[in-house]
């Protein structure tokens, strides 16, 4: 609730446009200190000590990176096997890289082995608790490469289970969660699978959604003119949209607000400057609900829920109708579901980097989800679907700063988040990696202007500040820099320091801490323009140009380049030093993949639906896109509003084909 209450009042204060999905769940209360968790693993068989290694007896702290931050692990040896293994800390996303870090410290635990394979989606976490029990082995004087070429046998290998079912939902986030629980209350029997051992997939990372005239909108007053928005929004995407598909969101997302909220899944609405988005749960609360609202419909209709399960190939009979999926257990098991409908849900490919670069030529950070790599597309591929025409598309959104997680370590989160919070204002110098300057820097005020005009010109780019800026930072805070409001960045990356995320706070040490930026290799420093330009890697020539056309605009208040607002041109000083701040954009997801029509089902190279397979989500989502995301909340709302309708559609088909 507190972390609910910072997050309305930092909505309401700086009416900033946000987006549909944020970072992982801020989690600085270290809420596993002392604490050991266990997921549905269980050790059930006595361990084996493995040949040739011995320890010394006793108990061990190991430690190392995770995804998120330092994992550390207590690992209790006897002198032939490794007896226990307690997380005593970790702060890797919730209901995701933690699950990860207690099924690897059990599959170590239950083989004695160093051969464990990383949960898919969460390799970084994975291989961080994989690398503190190493360390703890060393301490030990165990045999590390030993216990790494001891492998582990998949207790499924060879085998075969055969299932039916009505509808038959691949990939278990927002939108195949509601497609299977719509499907089931329709009377369908339903078996979803879900690659991961979680729940709820970007859904449990996300803020807010966008639904669409909820009835909790038009009781607060706030109603938006649907034939407007529709015009706007296709005009806004240059017509290439399916303007069916948009009309469907628009009109049908509203219902999707008191569905969610009658299964238990309650959102919260906001007027957020005049738009209408709804707080998610709170997150340690999402995949609970997800869970029991598959418990209440799927499971209590006679389906099943089945995770660490992977679509592996879609089957189809002689027309090519696709009758069911091939998948295959974590233990090797393979399963072969045959149904009359299935229902892609599988979130896309952006955690694919070879797939981003080749579609959309986009080399940044992927903060959606890491399982998400694309073979749910190459499946339907395979049995015809069309690739289409807008194919590549991406979910750009958030700014990072290359500097923020290691600075973590050696600084406060506020102090940390220095660069980080000066890459979300309009009141500095922005580069291309060339010294280009490339834009007006008020586009940083905008989540997608900032994201897209940033990626247009490289996989990152580069916010220059100068020793006079600093030390304003340091006398006024930012409002010594005339920020016009509180940077908009998303909640979780400000939760942990929201007392001291205000325009009047000075920053302390700011010069320190951005002298450690540079230390990390994670920004740049020059006593003169051209020493910065030369440490950069930025063309000298170019970046001199740039700074003093800047330069001049900040003295006569006239920027001829880009336009920028004279009250946005914040002179730089003649003296140095001068830094250079790496900023990266961050891709939620891609967007699209499939097409299809309004009932959702998959088309093929002739536009002509195959009978059988639908698709849901991000998967689908390029009908109401061009060529990139422009929404805001959109994500997550027509997640759930496509599964729901979606779910149905498939559930009629297979019903009447009984």
């Amino acid at each position: 609730m507190k972390k609910r209450k910072y997050v309305i009042l930092f909505m309401v204060c700086i009416l900033l446009l946000l987006f549909s999905g944020c970072n992982k769940k801020d989690q600085s209360d270290k809420k596993n200190e002392g604490k050991d968790k266990t997921d549905n693993t269980k050790v059930t068989e006595a361990v084996k000590p493995s040949e040739g290694v011995s320890y010394k007896t006793g108990t061990y702290t190991g430690k190392a990176e995770g995804k998120d931050g330092q994992i550390e692990v207590e690992v209790t040896f006897n002198d032939t096997e490794i007896t226990d293994i307690k997380v005593i800390n970790q702060t890797e996303t919730e209901g995701l890289g933690d699950e990860a870090i207690n099924s690897i410290k059990d599959k170590v635990l239950k083989g004695q082995s160093l051969d464990v394979d990383a949960v898919s989606g969460a390799t970084e976490s994975s291989n961080g608790v994989l690398a503190a029990i190493e360390d703890a082995v060393k301490q030990a004087g165990g045999n590390v490469e030993l216990l790494k070429d001891k492998e582990i046998a998949k207790e499924g290998e060879g085998k075969k289970e055969e299932l039916t079912a009505d509808v038959v939902v691949i990939g278990a986030g927002a939108s195949g969660v509601s497609a299977a629980v719509s499907a089931a209350d329709k009377g369908a029997k339903v078996i979803i699978i879900e690659k991961t051992a979680v729940i709820g997939g970007a859904s449990n990372l996300s803020w807010a959604g966008k639904f669409y005239n909820s009835s909790a909108a038009l009781d607060s007053g706030l109603k938006v003119e649907v034939e407007k928005e529709i015009a706007d929004w296709i005009v806004n995407n240059h017509w290439r949209v399916d303007a069916a598909a948009i009309r469907q969101y628009v009109t049908k997302s509203g219902e999707t607000y008191d569905w969610l909220a009658k299964k238990g899944y309650q959102t919260t609405f906001i007027n957020f400057g005049g738009e209408q988005l709804h707080m998610l749960p709170a997150y340690d609360t999402r995949q609970k609900i997800l869970r029991s609202m598959l418990e209440a419909s799927v499971v209590k209709g006679g389906g099943q829920v089945l995770t660490e399960t992977t679509g592996k190939k879609l089957l189809t009979n002689a027309s090519g109708d696709v009758i069911g999926v091939s998948a295959q257990k974590a233990d090797g098991t393979v399963v072969n579901i045959t149904a009359r409908s299935v229902v892609m849900a599988t979130g896309g490919y952006a955690g694919n980097k070879e797939m981003v670069k080749e579609l959309f030529g986009f080399e940044g950070i992927n903060g959606g989800l890491g399982q998400n790599v694309g073979e749910g597309l190459k499946m339907a591929w395979a049995v015809g679907a069309k690739v289409p025409d807008n194919i590549g598309g991406q979910m750009l959104h958030q700014t990072l700063a290359k500097a923020t997680a290691n600075l973590k370590k050696e600084y406060s989160s506020f102090e940390a988040s220095y660069p980080l919070m000066l890459a979300y204002l309009p009141n500095f110098m922005n580069v291309g990696p060339s010294g280009a300057r490339f834009r007006d820097e008020a586009a940083t005020l905008t989540a997608v202007a900032a994201a897209n005009t940033s990626a247009f010109n490289g996989a990152y780019h580069m916010v220059i500040v100068s020793k006079s800026q600093l030390e304003l930072l340091a006398k006024k805070g930012m409002s010594g820099v005339n920020a016009p409001a509180l940077p908009g960045m998303p909640p979780e990356f400000y939760a942990d320091f929201a007392k001291q995320f205000t325009l009047d706070n000075p920053w302390k040490d700011v010069e320190k801490v951005m002298d450690s930026m540079v230390a990390n290799g994670d920004g740049y420093k020059g006593n003169t323009i051209e020493e910065l330009a030369k440490n950069a890697g930025m063309d000298a020539e170019t970046f001199k140009e740039a700074f003093e056309n800047y330069t001049k605009a900040t003295k006569t208040g006239v920027d001829t380049e880009f336009g920028k607002a004279k009250k946005y041109l914040l002179p730089m000083g003649e003296e140095g030093p001068f830094y250079a701040i790496v900023a990266q954009v961050n891709n939620l997801g891609s967007v699209g993949g499939l097409l299809v029509n309004t009932q959702f089902k998959v088309l093929n190279d002739d536009r002509a639906p195959i009978k059988g397979l639908y698709a849901v989500g991000l998967e689908s989502e390029g009908v109401l896109f061009n060529d990139t995301y422009v929404g805001n909340g959109v994500g997550i709302g027509y997640s759930f509003t496509s599964g729901r309708l979606g779910g149905e559609d498939a559930a009629a088909y297979a019903l009447s084909n009984k």
